[in-house]
């Protein structure tokens, strides 16, 4: 998933889908896709959120020499913080100097419809948006107005709501927009990671074995 945002965070910003879109159709336009294209080096990225993605993400990045930004709720250490190249900012300031924003926040009564249509007018005008996160993290709407408008430059996200997303779903048709269909943590490396850990599970539960404790995430006997 780190990789994905790394991916879609430089097809917005170097303007990717109208090249490709152009590669296919068999024109040739440089000028109209280079006028929207831009180099990610100098600019800056927040994260919101620095869970395990958000890190991962962060680590990523390190190499485009860009300034990176965070948001969460817990704040890493100064030796996490100089280690992942990151610096910690309250969320409007984020919202407000980043040229990218990447959401790697859960889902929960907080952070639903987070980015509403107030929070994405605070966006810097023509700033990339990436949410690989949860579609309802994103006011559906308000989206597609602020991508209508210009206000945003582009969103890339992997994530929907509802899922799967129905085929008048308006994020498939709204523009500057480099959206795919939730499959980001699902290459085929991911998928027998994750075929290991269900074996391992099985494993210990049938065998009377505790549970490896970075798989337990509620403990009903604590």
């Amino acid at each position: 998933m780190a990789e994905h945002n790394v991916m879609q965070i430089l097809a917005l910003v170097r303007n990717l889908i109208p090249g490709y879109q152009q590669a296919v159709a068999g024109r040739w336009d440089v000028a109209e896709v280079s006028r929207d294209a831009h180099d990610l080096e100098g600019k800056t990225v927040g994260l919101v959120g620095l869970g395990a993605i958000g890190a991962r993400t962060a680590l990523r990045l390190k190499g485009f020499d860009v300034r990176m930004l965070y948001y969460a709720n817990h704040r890493r250490s100064p030796a996490e913080e100089t280690t992942l190249g990151v610096t910690y900012a309250r969320l409007d300031d984020l919202v407000a100097e980043s040229d990218v924003i990447c959401l790697a926040l859960p889902l929960m009564a907080g952070s639903k419809a987070l980015f509403d249509r107030e929070r994405l007018n605070a966006m810097k005008p023509g700033s990339w948006l990436v949410n690989t996160a949860r579609g309802a993290i994103v006011d559906t709407d308000a989206l597609v107005a602020a991508l209508e408008s210009g206000r945003l430059a582009g969103y890339a996200g992997d994530t929907w709501y509802p899922e799967p997303a129905q085929a008048d779903h308006p994020w498939r048709t709204m523009p500057r927009h480099a959206m795919t269909i939730h499959y980001s943590g699902m290459t085929i490396e991911a998928q027998k990671r994750i075929a290991a850990g269900v074996e391992e599970i099985l494993r210990a539960h049938l065998g009377d074995q505790p549970l490896p404790s970075d798989y337990v995430l509620v403990d009903p006997t604590s």
